[in-house]
Protein backbone atom coordinates (compact mmCIF):
# COMPACT_ATOMS: atom_id res chain seq x y z
CA UNK A 1 0.00 0.00 0.00
CA UNK A 2 1.14 3.18 -0.76
CA UNK A 3 2.49 5.10 2.22
CA UNK A 4 0.15 8.13 3.75
CA UNK A 5 1.13 11.99 3.60
CA UNK A 6 -0.08 13.95 6.28
CA UNK A 7 0.22 17.70 6.24
CA UNK A 8 0.31 19.36 9.76
CA UNK A 9 -0.17 23.34 10.51
CA UNK A 10 1.61 24.64 13.80
CA UNK A 11 3.50 21.70 14.20
CA UNK A 12 7.03 23.43 15.49
CA UNK A 13 5.66 22.84 18.92
CA UNK A 14 3.02 21.98 21.39
CA UNK A 15 -0.10 20.29 20.46
CA UNK A 16 1.16 20.75 16.42
CA UNK A 17 4.70 18.55 17.38
CA UNK A 18 2.67 15.60 19.64
CA UNK A 19 0.53 15.61 16.62
CA UNK A 20 3.86 14.90 14.17
CA UNK A 21 5.42 12.46 16.44
CA UNK A 22 2.20 10.21 16.71
CA UNK A 23 1.53 9.98 13.64
CA UNK A 24 5.25 9.06 12.55
CA UNK A 25 4.77 6.63 15.15
CA UNK A 26 1.97 5.27 12.59
CA UNK A 27 4.40 5.10 9.45
CA UNK A 28 2.98 8.03 8.00
CA UNK A 29 5.22 10.56 6.27
CA UNK A 30 4.54 14.03 7.80
CA UNK A 31 4.84 17.51 5.74
CA UNK A 32 4.85 19.99 8.61
CA UNK A 33 6.00 23.26 7.02
CA UNK A 34 7.20 26.56 8.63
CA UNK A 35 6.02 29.74 8.86
CA UNK A 36 8.15 31.15 5.90
CA UNK A 37 7.02 28.40 3.74
CA UNK A 38 3.03 28.56 4.31
CA UNK A 39 2.01 31.84 5.97
CA UNK A 40 -1.80 30.94 7.01
CA UNK A 41 -2.34 34.53 7.18
CA UNK A 42 -1.96 34.99 3.39
CA UNK A 43 -3.74 33.59 0.54
CA UNK A 44 -1.20 33.97 -1.74
CA UNK A 45 1.23 31.95 0.50
CA UNK A 46 -1.20 29.09 0.33
CA UNK A 47 -1.31 28.77 -3.42
CA UNK A 48 2.22 29.24 -3.57
CA UNK A 49 3.13 26.01 -1.43
CA UNK A 50 0.80 24.36 -3.09
CA UNK A 51 2.09 24.70 -6.43
CA UNK A 52 5.27 23.75 -5.18
CA UNK A 53 3.98 20.55 -3.13
CA UNK A 54 5.58 17.43 -4.29
CA UNK A 55 3.18 14.94 -2.36
CA UNK A 56 -0.36 13.90 -2.18
CA UNK A 57 -1.36 14.63 0.95
CA UNK A 58 -3.76 12.11 2.54
CA UNK A 59 -4.16 13.55 6.34
CA UNK A 60 -4.99 17.50 7.09
CA UNK A 61 -4.74 18.63 10.84
CA UNK A 62 -5.57 22.22 10.57
CA UNK A 63 -3.78 23.19 14.37
CA UNK A 64 -2.32 26.05 14.00
CA UNK A 65 -4.10 29.17 15.44
CA UNK A 66 -3.33 32.23 17.43
CA UNK A 67 -5.54 34.16 20.48
CA UNK A 68 -5.51 37.64 20.55
CA UNK A 69 -6.57 38.28 23.82
CA UNK A 70 -8.86 41.60 23.55
CA UNK A 71 -12.15 42.77 25.52
CA UNK A 72 -15.20 44.09 23.81
CA UNK A 73 -13.43 47.41 23.91
CA UNK A 74 -10.37 47.23 22.67
CA UNK A 75 -11.35 44.70 19.91
CA UNK A 76 -9.91 45.90 17.06
CA UNK A 77 -10.70 45.24 13.19
CA UNK A 78 -6.79 44.15 12.87
CA UNK A 79 -7.49 41.44 16.02
CA UNK A 80 -10.34 39.93 14.18
CA UNK A 81 -9.24 40.10 10.97
CA UNK A 82 -5.75 38.30 11.77
CA UNK A 83 -7.65 35.60 14.14
CA UNK A 84 -10.37 34.94 11.16
CA UNK A 85 -7.59 34.47 8.96
CA UNK A 86 -5.37 32.00 10.43
CA UNK A 87 -8.05 29.97 12.91
CA UNK A 88 -11.03 29.56 10.20
CA UNK A 89 -10.61 30.94 6.57
CA UNK A 90 -6.76 28.89 6.64
CA UNK A 91 -8.34 25.38 7.24
CA UNK A 92 -11.13 26.15 4.89
CA UNK A 93 -8.65 27.19 2.48
CA UNK A 94 -6.54 24.37 2.79
CA UNK A 95 -9.49 21.54 3.25
CA UNK A 96 -10.80 23.24 -0.38
CA UNK A 97 -7.50 22.53 -1.84
CA UNK A 98 -6.89 19.15 -0.95
CA UNK A 99 -9.94 17.91 -1.09
CA UNK A 100 -10.64 17.21 -4.88
CA UNK A 101 -7.12 15.06 -4.61
CA UNK A 102 -8.57 13.38 -1.37
CA UNK A 103 -11.77 12.97 -3.08
CA UNK A 104 -10.09 11.35 -6.43
CA UNK A 105 -8.14 8.79 -4.10
CA UNK A 106 -11.68 8.23 -2.19
CA UNK A 107 -9.71 8.57 0.96
CA UNK A 108 -9.26 11.34 3.11
CA UNK A 109 -9.10 12.35 6.66
CA UNK A 110 -9.55 15.88 7.91
CA UNK A 111 -8.92 17.08 11.59
CA UNK A 112 -9.48 20.84 12.75
CA UNK A 113 -8.41 21.75 16.24
CA UNK A 114 -11.04 23.46 17.62
CA UNK A 115 -11.26 24.49 21.32
CA UNK A 116 -13.69 25.08 24.65
CA UNK A 117 -13.74 28.50 23.51
CA UNK A 118 -15.59 27.91 20.14
CA UNK A 119 -18.34 25.65 22.46
CA UNK A 120 -18.21 28.35 25.33
CA UNK A 121 -16.40 31.69 25.93
CA UNK A 122 -15.19 33.95 28.55
CA UNK A 123 -14.23 37.74 28.84
CA UNK A 124 -11.31 38.66 26.38
CA UNK A 125 -12.25 35.67 23.47
CA UNK A 126 -14.85 37.40 21.37
CA UNK A 127 -12.41 37.22 17.97
CA UNK A 128 -10.91 33.55 19.34
CA UNK A 129 -14.62 32.11 20.20
CA UNK A 130 -15.83 33.63 16.90
CA UNK A 131 -13.19 31.51 14.76
CA UNK A 132 -13.32 28.56 17.16
CA UNK A 133 -16.95 28.34 16.81
CA UNK A 134 -16.50 28.93 13.24
CA UNK A 135 -14.43 26.13 12.73
CA UNK A 136 -16.86 23.98 14.30
CA UNK A 137 -19.33 24.89 11.97
CA UNK A 138 -16.93 24.64 9.18
CA UNK A 139 -15.93 21.02 10.40
CA UNK A 140 -20.14 19.93 10.39
CA UNK A 141 -20.50 21.59 6.48
CA UNK A 142 -17.36 19.73 5.08
CA UNK A 143 -18.30 16.35 6.77
CA UNK A 144 -21.61 16.40 4.68
CA UNK A 145 -20.26 17.51 1.51
CA UNK A 146 -17.29 15.05 1.70
CA UNK A 147 -18.53 11.86 2.98
CA UNK A 148 -19.33 10.48 -0.55
CA UNK A 149 -16.25 9.81 -1.14
CA UNK A 150 -15.07 8.65 1.94
CA UNK A 151 -13.31 11.63 3.60
CA UNK A 152 -13.85 11.85 7.25
CA UNK A 153 -14.09 15.26 8.99
CA UNK A 154 -13.53 16.03 12.39
CA UNK A 155 -12.55 19.07 14.82
CA UNK A 156 -10.97 18.28 18.65
CA UNK A 157 -11.94 21.17 20.97
CA UNK A 158 -8.59 21.26 23.58
CA UNK A 159 -9.54 22.95 27.17
CA UNK A 160 -6.44 23.97 29.10
CA UNK A 161 -3.73 22.42 27.58
CA UNK A 162 0.06 23.08 28.59
CA UNK A 163 1.93 24.63 25.93
CA UNK A 164 3.53 27.96 25.36
CA UNK A 165 0.32 29.79 24.33
CA UNK A 166 -1.57 29.01 27.92
CA UNK A 167 1.73 29.85 29.60
CA UNK A 168 1.47 33.44 27.75
CA UNK A 169 -1.92 34.07 28.39
CA UNK A 170 -2.37 33.16 32.11
CA UNK A 171 -0.33 33.97 34.93
CA UNK A 172 1.35 31.26 37.36
CA UNK A 173 -1.48 31.88 40.29
CA UNK A 174 -4.22 31.65 37.41
CA UNK A 175 -2.79 28.97 35.99
CA UNK A 176 -3.12 27.04 39.83
CA UNK A 177 -6.65 28.34 40.05
CA UNK A 178 -7.58 26.95 36.67
CA UNK A 179 -6.47 23.86 37.70
CA UNK A 180 -8.37 23.48 40.47
CA UNK A 181 -11.40 24.37 38.03
CA UNK A 182 -10.83 21.33 36.13
CA UNK A 183 -12.60 17.59 37.29
CA UNK A 184 -9.36 16.40 36.93
CA UNK A 185 -7.52 18.38 38.62
CA UNK A 186 -4.78 19.45 36.07
CA UNK A 187 -3.72 20.95 32.63
CA UNK A 188 -4.19 18.31 29.81
CA UNK A 189 0.02 17.52 28.30
CA UNK A 190 -0.27 18.09 24.36
CA UNK A 191 0.73 14.20 24.14
CA UNK A 192 -2.90 13.22 25.17
CA UNK A 193 -4.92 16.36 22.51
CA UNK A 194 -2.21 14.58 20.12
CA UNK A 195 -3.65 10.78 20.49
CA UNK A 196 -6.73 11.47 20.18
CA UNK A 197 -6.21 13.54 16.72
CA UNK A 198 -3.70 10.46 15.75
CA UNK A 199 -7.09 8.07 15.95
CA UNK A 200 -9.71 10.66 14.12
CA UNK A 201 -6.73 10.20 11.33
CA UNK A 202 -6.23 6.74 11.27
CA UNK A 203 -7.56 3.99 9.82
CA UNK A 204 -9.43 2.89 12.99
CA UNK A 205 -12.13 5.84 12.27
CA UNK A 206 -13.90 4.67 9.90
CA UNK A 207 -17.46 6.33 11.18
CA UNK A 208 -16.76 9.33 12.99
CA UNK A 209 -17.69 12.36 11.14
CA UNK A 210 -19.25 15.81 11.63
CA UNK A 211 -17.99 15.38 14.91
CA UNK A 212 -16.21 18.25 17.68
CA UNK A 213 -14.93 15.97 20.55
CA UNK A 214 -14.02 17.88 23.68
CA UNK A 215 -11.23 16.84 25.62
CA UNK A 216 -10.95 19.36 28.59
CA UNK A 217 -10.44 17.11 31.82
CA UNK A 218 -14.27 17.59 32.44
CA UNK A 219 -13.97 21.27 32.66
CA UNK A 220 -17.15 21.86 30.66
CA UNK A 221 -19.39 19.42 32.61
CA UNK A 222 -19.37 22.22 35.48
Amino acid sequence: MRRKNALVTGASRGIGLAVCSCLKKQGIRVLAPARQELDLSSEESIGDYFASLKHSVDILVNNAGINLLASFKGLTEENITATLKVNLLAPLRLALKLAPQMAKRGYGRIVNVSSIWGLVTKPGRISYTLSKSGLVGLTKSLAVELAPHNILVNAVAPGYVNTELTRKNNTLKELNKIKKSIPLQRLAEPGEIAELISFLCSDKNTYITGQTVAIDGGYLCL
